[in-house]
C-alpha cells in the first residue's frame, strides 16, 4: 500500500511550470481535485498534505529544497511516519520518455536524475515506486538543464495534462491495488 506520494520539482515562482516540476504539477492537480491544501512543514523541509484515496489517508509531499536535495525531505517524512520505501511513490519528470508517456516502476537506479539519486541516498534504498512522466529530450545542441528548466509548449502541456488525468484516475488502484497490474497498465499505454 502506498502511504506517501512525493512530487519532485524545484521551489520558486520561476520554476513553477517548468518540465522539471512535473511531479509538483501532478500533486497540485491531486490537491485541487481533493479540496485539500498544502501545509508548510519546516521540520520536514517541505509542503505536506493529506488526501483520501480509496478510503485510505495518503500523505503528499513537495520538498522545499531544490531538486538535488529532495531526499532530505523524503527521508525526514519517511522516518517520522515510520514508512518503508515500498510505501512511497515518487512522481518525477523523465527525459527518456516522449511527452505524453507515463510509466510506473519499482526500484532501479537514478539514471542521472539528481532528485532520485538524493532520495536513494537518504532512504538507503532503491525499493520505492516511481511514476515517470515523459518530458522528452531537447533538440540536439540544446542544453539539457535549460530544457528541463523551461516551460513546455502548449501542445506539450496538453499532453502532460492528459498524463496527469490518466495517472489521477488510477490513483485508487496504485494506493491499495496490485502495483504489478498498474505497471502493466501504464507501461502498455502508447
Amino acid at each position: 500500500m502506498i502511504k506517501l506520494i512525493v512530487g519532485l520539482g524545484n521551489p520558486g515562482r520561476q520554476y513553477e511550470t517548468t518540465r522539471h516540476n512535473a511531479g509538483f504539477l501532478f500533486l497540485d492537480k491531486l490537491i485541487s481535485e481533493s479540496g485539500s491544501g498544502w501545509v508548510d512543514e519546516s521540520r520536514f523541509d517541505g509542503l505536506l498534505a493529506e488526501i483520501g484515496v480509496a478510503g485510505e489517508k495518503v500523505k503528499l509531499l513537495k520538498p522545499c529544497t531544490f531538486m538535488n536535495r529532495s531526499g532530505q525531505a523524503v527521508g525526514k517524512v519517511a522516518r517520522y511516519y515510520k514508512l518503508v520505501p515500498e510505501e512511497i511513490l515518487v512522481v518525477h519528470d523523465e527525459l527518456d520518455f516522449d511527452v505524453g508517456v507515463v510509466k510506473l516502476k519499482k526500484d532501479g537506479g537514478h539514471a542521472g536524475h539528481n532528485g532520485l539519486k538524493d532520495i536513494i541516498a537518504h532512504l538507503g534504498s532503491k525499493e520505492f515506486y516511481r511514476l515517470r512522466i515523459g518530458i522528452g529530450r531537447p533538440p540536439v545542441g540544446k542544453d539539457i538543464a535549460d530544457y528541463v528548466l523551461s516551460d513546455p509548449s502548449k501542445h506539450e502541456w496538453k499532453s502532460m495534462l492528459s498524463v496527469f488525468d490518466l495517472a489521477g484516475s488510477c490513483m485508487d488502484q496504485m494506493v491499495v491495488g496490485d502495483m504489478s497490474v498498474m505497471m502493466n497498465k501504464f507501461n502498455s499505454v502508447k
